[in-house]
């Protein structure tokens, strides 16, 4: 069920890339980060692999302790014709729902979450499971997560 916020809050994203030139810098990007945003597209079983395989351990190397929320993208390509073919084509299907919340509790994400950009649907949930992950602080975190201070969210594509 989708939990929506009666408070205002400034979540102002910033958005990393895989490219090897950015391997060394972009956790440069990471302290003051108050929560992380995992995407894969549920019609790309490539980048849901990298998940596992290299957002997740980057993130317990440089942020073990931020919150991350793992987040499906691009649902309206799910039942995408064109996007069906290509993907049976290299005899791949999308991910499923169960995939996403299986792999969300599998490597420690507070949620798991899908959207669509294109029409929009979840948006708000993704923003709003952002802003209570970082509102709800963690019984083992000292660090107090909630104030005056400006929220920073780091999105990771």
């Amino acid at each position: 069920m989708p939990t929506t916020l009666s408070r205002r809050s400034t979540c102002p994203p910033s958005s990393t890339t895989t490219q090897e030139d950015y391997d060394r810098l972009r956790p440069l990007s990471y302290p003051m980060t108050d929560v992380f945003l995992i995407c894969f597209s549920v019609v790309n079983p490539a980048s849901f692999q990298n998940v596992k395989e290299e957002w997740v351990p980057e993130l317990k190397e440089y942020a073990p302790n931020v919150p991350f929320l793992l987040i499906g993208t691009q649902i309206d390509l799910r039942d995408d014709p064109k996007t069906l073919a290509r993907l049976n084509d290299m005899k791949e299907k999308p991910i499923c729902v169960e995939q996403g919340q299986k792999l969300a509790k599998e490597i420690g994400a507070c949620c798991y979450v899908e959207c669509s950009a294109l029409t929009q649907k979840g948006l708000k949930t993704v923003f709003d499971e952002a802003i209570i992950a970082i509102l709800t602080p963690k019984k083992h975190t000292v660090k107090k997560r909630i104030g005056s201070r400006c929220i920073n969210c780091c999105l990771i594509t």
